[in-house]
């Protein structure tokens, strides 16, 4: 399932004190990148490792944790990550 990838994929490379992944993929069905199979989710991350870093440097390293899923699995992800002096 690709909400257990995800959270595996982020949990091992950010080793998050808080992780909540959303699935909204049903809520676009019929969407164009719905339609290629790629899914919509949320995420919420709560790690040591973004303490410092500007909003972009944390989604950089979000992507790169999700890697190719980036390329089809996943169409749309709405990232909320904070560190933990901002929890």
């Amino acid at each position: 399932m690709t909400t257990d990838t995800i959270r595996r994929l982020l949990t091992e490379a950010i080793k998050p004190d808080t992780l909540e992944i959303i699935d909204n993929s049903a809520a676009h069905a019929g969407h164009a990148g719905a339609r290629s199979g790629g899914g919509h989710y949320n995420v919420t991350i709560v790690a040591e490792m973004f303490e410092g870093k500007s909003l972009v440097q944390r989604h950089q390293l979000i992507y790169q944790a999700l890697g190719d899923m980036m390329k089809q699995q996943i169409h749309a992800l709405g990232i909320n990550a904070l560190s933990p002096s901002e929890e």
